[in-house]
């Protein structure tokens, strides 16, 4: 398992638009790509796939962008980086199965099973809302409600 650059931005660009749409307003991909710092072209090809899963839908026109298709309460860290196309699976001689001579009596093969479900079962257990209930996720909340305001912080 290894998660990519695109798993991780998703992630991010998601809590960012948690934290900026807490309003209902869609946000732009404009406006993530500045805040987060990230390729709006990179951003566009993440936020279509979180669309073409259900976590996100858009709003055209003026004044549009993306906001969720889902409760921020029922969304979780693995939904999201299945959607982007991580593949959250330690084992990698499940794919290539046919090619191991010790399948069937390796025993290490639990341990990579075991620790596959551990990672998985972590990720389905944190959503979106309680990774912005932290202590640094509430920082950057107040920022973000600074900014929308017109207030800059001092």
């Amino acid at each position: 398992m290894r998660i990519t650059t695109r798993g991780r931005y998703a992630l991010r660009a998601s809590l960012a638009l948690a934290i900026l749409g807490k309003s209902g307003a869609p946000v732009s991909i404009n406006n993530l790509s500045e805040k987060e710092e990230i390729s709006s072209v990179f951003l566009e090809q993440i936020f279509f796939k979180l669309r073409k899963a259900g976590i996100v839908a858009s709003v055209r026109g003026p004044g549009g962008g993306f906001c969720f298709a889902k409760p921020l309460e029922s969304l979780t860290v693995k939904e999201i980086l299945d959607a982007a196309g991580e593949d959250l699976n330690l084992i990698a001689c499940d794919k290539q199965a046919q090619n191991c001579e010790h399948i069937g009596s390796c025993l290490a093969h639990s341990v990579w099973t075991d620790v596959t479900h551990i990672v998985n079962n972590y990720f389905k257990s944190k959503t979106l809302s309680s990774l912005l209930e932290r202590e640094p996720a509430r920082d950057f909340f107040e920022l973000a409600e600074d900014e929308n305001d017109g207030i800059t912080g001092a």
